[in-house]
């Protein structure tokens, strides 16, 4: 048994370096973002402390996607705390239902005590390196968690003099949880369940299974490794939890442990190798690939995709519920997947919105008499309402559903969704969706009045209960979105085209964005009535992102306003949580690409935690997204390529996802756009802004030269599944490296 441990004690390394790609473009993918990616890592030298007031340990953090830990500690005391995504307590009412957290796996090794600490989070092939350090022995813990099965593994070994070690597989009680521990075959286990004075019982079930010992507690010796691995499995993945944990456990040998360690490399290797970005900037750089791997490791369930805190919740009352907040919170945090290419972890937001659907349509109803959906602030999985008050009818609630004020939170529902459906035009997708972008827009059809000849938004407040205002500007920015997604959806899909008339004259006539003068300069108004600027409040520029109301074809006079309102903002490009907004609108108006990535730098130094992360989910989107918008534009489905971007700073991209279902990649270097190679998913038509301003494209496709366009814009046809190639004319089929 032993010499097996040795023998794949090395594998999970080894698999990263074993090319699974069948191309030569897909060979080069792997290679370049290995390269890139493994550059950043994380490195803790003093134990990470659990702060009561965070609602993630600051140490290191492990996840599939189902099954999360956190590690802290000091060395002889290493603590992993346990969660899945798929693990709440499902109950309405506010602070009553939200994520738990599971429980938790103690290593103890007395004689570590004193030792040197040592963490290393390596975020390539997602392993976190422990090593401990006293006198002549050194201990070192590799951990992970399994990327295509619910276990943590911890692998232990040792150098020097041996090492006495205990674990203990432990679950947290919580309010109104019921635990349980036991052993099986001498295999320790334990249950966690909210099963009284809920909607839905659940229930989780861990067992700990040592691999190269017999017991729990043993003798760490040098050259024969031993692994401490917990399986774990919710209600919502069997409806019996501890027989599935147990039947996982008794699976798990020295052979299953080099398959899950094989299968693990592959997933991450083909998780960085979706698309790269390289700018030769380490500090952001850094941020870009840490938030991606926060997405990748924290959200894959698509009944219960990452909420605030993700799979990180170390507490059983986690802040705001730790629920799905649809005032911006929740799907901000996807902005940045879809330019990625990670529609895997993008395709678990829709879950929770669609199951809400069914109250969302009671509310509107009920409170306005009208048809559609209307969502409350907070929402948790299976359709549980997360701030729900009984039947309160004042202040921010209205028959107990906590509204702020605000009608807007299914339109900004839509956003993710009207992202998705853009950047691939998967009709699959469209299917599954449409019934709920339909009903957003049955509301706003609905609530929308017509008066003296444009459409007009009454008492809907733009911040949480900022009072009665009229033409909220971030409103009107959603409702144009929804608007949009529904008559592009509904023309795709070949349905609905008698209302097609009614959506385009909302869009047509709906009003204006309102101004006033601020400091001398024209800058955006909150509302047309009501609130005019709320200092330190992201509202008032989130019409231009995400909701993509203005762009760089919009009026001149439009975009000043607009840059007006960013520099208006002040010191918030840090500060507060409406950065994920406020860069990528920046962006999208043209503004000064030498001071955005200057403060996106400042951003990135001072907003990380100690493990390079930021501390809730709904930040993961502000450096990828900024970036991805920076090098690879194509708003309104139109492609710009390095639009806002120091010329004379070199990038390069590939396999970056544009509107269209296009993956493009380009490089600039010296000032000059290198190429240009754009695969087709769909065969949609590709409309593109120059790259080379005065020359023309020369078009290749198969490396031959099909064509010549010449103008300030072009627009070619493509076939889907086809890659084309553009240069500049005459200079022959430029590389694509």
């Amino acid at each position: 048994m032993n010499l097996c441990l040795a023998a794949c004690a090395g594998i999970l390394l080894a698999a990263m370096g074993q090319a699974r790609a069948a191309t030569p473009d897909e060979a080069k993918m792997v290679a370049e973002s290995k390269r890139i990616v493994s550059r950043y890592k994380t490195l803790m030298q003093s134990p990470p402390g659990r702060v009561p007031s965070r609602d993630v340990v600051d140490g290191p953090l492990l996840g599939n996607g189902a099954l999360g830990a956190v590690i802290s500690g000091p060395p002889e005391t290493q603590k992993y705390w346990i969660s899945k995504n798929n693990f709440w307590r499902l109950k309405d009412g506010h602070r009553q239902g939200g994520p738990r957290l599971f429980g938790g796996l103690d290593i103890n090794i007395n004689d570590l005590k004193g030792a040197t600490y040592r963490v290393e989070q390596d975020i390539y092939p997602a392993i976190t390196l422990s090593t401990f350090t006293k006198g002549d022995t050194t201990v070192t813990m590799k951990s992970w968690v399994a990327a295509t099965a619910d276990y943590l593994l911890v692998e232990l070994s040792v150098t020097g003099k041996p090492v006495d070690v205990q674990t203990k597989l432990w679950a947290a009680s919580g309010r109104g949880s019921k635990e349980q521990i036991g052993q099986k075959d001498g295999l320790p286990w334990v249950t966690k369940a909210f099963e009284k004075d809920v909607k839905i019982p659940t229930s989780a079930a861990a067992m700990l299974k040592i691999v190269g010992a017999k017991e729990p507690s043993f003798r760490l010796e040098p050259s024969k490794p031993i692994i401490v691995a917990i399986a774990m499995q919710s209600s919502m993945d069997d409806k019996d939890p501890l027989s599935a944990a147990q039947k996982l456990a008794a699976d798990l040998n020295a052979d299953k442990v080099a398959k899950l360690a094989a299968e693990h490399a592959a997933w991450w290797q083909d998780f960085w190798a979706k698309a790269f970005v390289e700018i030769g900037d380490p500090v952001i750089e850094y941020a870009y690939y840490m938030a991606n791997y926060m997405m990748g490791s924290g959200t894959r369930d698509k009944d219960f995709p990452a909420g605030l805190f993700s799979l990180w919740v170390t507490h059983d009352d986690p802040r705001w519920a730790g629920d799905y907040h649809l005032n911006f919170d929740f799907q901000s945090q996807y902005y940045g997947l879809y330019k990625s290419n990670h529609i895997e972890q993008a395709d678990t937001f829709h879950g929770p919105i669609l199951a809400f659907m069914e109250k969302g349509k009671w509310y509107a109803k009920e409170l306005y008499k009208i048809r559609g959906v209307l969502y409350c602030v907070g929402i948790g999985a299976k359709g549980i309402d997360t701030c729900q008050m009984g039947n309160r009818s004042n202040g921010p609630y209205q028959l107990g559903g906590c509204f702020m004020g605000q009608k807007c939170n299914a339109a900004y529902s839509v956003v993710p969704i009207s992202m998705r459906w853009f950047h691939t035009y998967d009709l699959d997708y469209a299917k599954i969706v449409y019934p709920f972008v339909l009903e957003v827009a049955n509301f706003w059809e609905d609530y929308l009045k017509f008066e003296d000849g444009r459409y007009v938004i009454h008492n809907d407040s733009i911040q949480e209960n900022s009072g009665g205002d009229v033409n909220s500007i971030m409103s009107l920015g959603l409702v144009r979105c929804v608007f949009e997604t529904v008559v592009d959806m509904s023309k795709e899909m070949g349905i609905d085209a008698d209302r097609r008339e009614k959506w385009q004259h909302i869009l047509k006539n709906l009003s204006k964005f309102p101004t006033q003068d601020l400091d001398g300069k024209t800058v955006f108004r909150y509302t047309e009535k009501g609130t005019a600027w709320i200092e330190g409040n992201s509202c008032g520029i989130q019409h231009i992102y995400p909701s993509g109301a203005i762009g760089l074809d919009d009026d001149p006079k439009l975009l000043e306003i607009s840059r007006n309102t960013l520099d208006a903002r002040g010191r918030k490009w840090s500060g507060d949580n409406g950065e994920n907004s406020q860069y990528p609108a920046a962006v999208r108006v043209g503004y000064k690409p030498e001071s955005l990535l200057a403060k996106l730098r400042g951003l990135c130094a001072s907003r990380k935690m100690a493990n390079g992360l930021v501390d809730s989910m709904e930040q993961c989107s502000t450096v990828p997204n900024s970036i991805n918008e920076m090098i690879c534009m194509s708003h309104r489905q139109v492609l710009r390529l390095f639009a806002v971007w120091p010329k004379e700073k070199d990038a390069r991209f590939w396999n970056l996802r544009a509107e269209g279902a296009f993956l493009v990649s380009s490089a600039i270097k010296s000032g000059l756009v290198q190429f240009v190679k754009i695969h087709s998913e769909k065969g949609r038509d590709l409309t593109l802004v120059n790259p080379w301003p005065g020359k023309a494209i020369d078009v290749y496709r198969d490396g031959q030269k099909v064509d010549t366009l010449k103008g300030d814009r072009v627009t070619m046809k493509t076939k889907a599944g086809e890659s084309i190639v553009l240069g500049t004319e005459g200079a022959g089929l430029p590389k694509t490296d």
